[in-house]
């Protein structure tokens, strides 16, 4: 067994020029990344490449949302989304320990969540790709899964293949439901949109037409809202 990858990680500063090196060697070399990937050295420095990740992931979606008019939105996620990729972080690497320890991996809960931080490269390009419908979406979950296989051969230790059956099952179900939540809110939008044109000139309608508009609002926000509601218990 390689010595180099049972090594502790040390260095626990937040070094730029570091956090860069590792999302591109994760980006280009994912093999590699996790073959020689430390196992510990405590949990500092993978959380700060995932607040790093996350913070950059921020600053993209400001900038994108100068363009669709919701700048108060993308501003706040600067300061929300790197304190939330934290706390899904420890979930998400949780939920891949147990998957990890059922396939028969002898590694701690440090090594999976350090597996999963190196993911978090791929947020600032799924935030670009975010502007072209479900791109984003379907790019981010076949590639993270791509880098957790790799994490479980190279970390892990375990076949290939069955890494590939395991977290292509459950890419498969993440993609049917992305996909599948993205349209019903687009769906749901769009009927929404239709409806507030109605109301443009509510003020100038005789009580009569007013009354038939509103009846049509609420007739199509029920379907608006049940479409929601059964995309949601389908998953």
């Amino acid at each position: 067994m390689d010595e180099h990858k049972q090594q502790p990680e040390a260095d626990q500063t937040f070094d730029v020029e570091k956090v860069i090196a590792q999302a591109k060697m994760v980006l280009s070399n994912p093999r590699g990344f996790y073959q020689t990937m430390p196992r510990s050295g405590g949990f500092a420095n993978p959380v700060i490449f995932v607040a790093a990740m996350a913070l950059v992931t921020g600053l993209v979606t400001a900038f994108l949302s100068l363009f669709s008019g919701s700048f108060a939105i993308g501003l706040g996620s600067i300061i929300f989304y790197p304190i939330a990729a934290v706390i899904v972080g420890f979930i998400a690497s949780a939920v891949l320990f147990v998957i990890w320890k059922l396939m028969g991996s002898q590694q701690n809960y440090e090594s999976a969540f350090r597996c999963w931080s190196a993911t978090t490269a791929l947020y600032p390009i799924a935030a670009i790709l975010s502007i072209f419908p479900y791109i984003g979406a379907i790019v981010s979950i076949l590639w993270s899964t791509y880098l957790i296989i790799e994490a479980s051969v190279s970390v892990h230790e375990r076949k290939r293949k069955t890494a590939q059956i395991v977290f292509g099952i459950l890419a498969v179900f993440f993609l049917i439901s992305n996909i599948g939540s993205q349209y019903a809110s687009r769906q749901a939008a769009d009927r929404f949109s239709e409806m507030s044109k109605q109301f443009e000139d509510f003020d100038q309608m005789s009580p009569e037409e007013a009354g038939r508009k509103m009846g049509e609002f609420l007739k199509g926000f029920e379907q608006g809202s049940s479409a929601i509601k059964q995309n949601g218990e389908s998953e």
